[in-house]
């Protein structure tokens, strides 16, 4: 079994103008469509059983349309979404998990807030009395290279902050800190916070698995970031690590699998 823990979509209308924006202002390269038809098609082909979408809220408005419009499919999973500015976001929490997600999707940079910023260590610890995982980007951002909003060190401030609350309930996309591996290794590696190998297999292979072997295959999740990230490759990057059978299970779903509450 497969599950792709960290990938997006948008809507049919928008998405050749989205993706199309997006891969010239983060010069990356798209592996389908960005509709959830060209993530499905992707799936079949790599053969994902699961992938898991993760929606981002750009401004305070756009939440409750985003959540009222998600609706999961029978091998798509859709995260709520929330943003910092959001005064009600205990209530959109509760939405989310009457909705029956258990997840959400931050991301600072797109988010224009800091992730020690206040507004989201409220959110953080809200979500994580709900039982709510709290997925962020975590690093640099190519469109956003002047200026990280997610750095190892607002990571330990944040932990720190919320010790025994948080714990086991953050994801750090993009395997702790997109282009900062080594701050990763020298800073995160055996908190207690998951980290997902979104976008970072193809760009330093070598470094992604010492750093999975160093913080454990029970805290790794696989993901790729499509339509960034073409989920056969990171497929393959993943069997090609020196890693057993059983942590490969690990990070291909059975993490995955208990942070979804999803039985089989």
């Amino acid at each position: 079994m497969i599950i792709d823990f960290h990938t997006h979509t948008f809507p049919d209308s928008i998405a050749d103008k989205a993706v199309s924006t997006l891969a010239k202002k983060g010069n990356v390269t798209p592996y389908n469509t960005g509709t959830l038809s060209g993530l499905t098609e992707e799936m079949e082909k790599s053969k994902v059983d699961i992938s898991v979408v993760l929606p981002v809220a750009t401004k305070k408005e756009q939440t409750e349309s985003i959540n009222e419009k998600s609706q999961n499919t029978n091998n798509v999973i859709y995260a709520g979404a929330i943003h910092p500015d959001n005064e009600n976001f205990e209530e959109i929490l509760d939405n989310i998990k009457a909705k029956g997600m258990n997840v959400i999707k931050i991301h600072p940079d797109y988010q224009g807030t800091y992730f020690n910023d206040p507004k989201y260590i409220r959110i953080l610890k809200a979500a994580a009395e709900r039982n709510i995982i709290t997925v962020t980007h975590a690093g640099i951002d190519v469109a956003y290279r002047d200026d990280i909003h997610c750095t190892p060190d607002m990571i330990l401030e944040v932990l720190d902050i919320l010790k025994g609350i948080i714990d086991n309930k953050l994801v750090l996309a993009h395997l702790g800190g997109y282009e900062l591996e080594n701050e990763v290794l020298q800073k995160l590696i055996g908190l207690p916070v998951y980290m997902d190998t979104a976008a970072v297999l193809p760009l330093y292979p070598e470094k992604s698995e010492e750093i999975i072997k160093a913080h454990g295959a029970d805290k790794i999740l696989f993901a790729t970031d499509s339509p960034w990230g073409k989920q056969s490759e990171f497929i393959t990057l993943i069997n090609n690590m020196k890693l057993t059978e059983e942590e490969k299970a690990k990070i291909f779903y059975k993490n995955a699998l208990k942070l979804l509450k999803i039985d089989i």
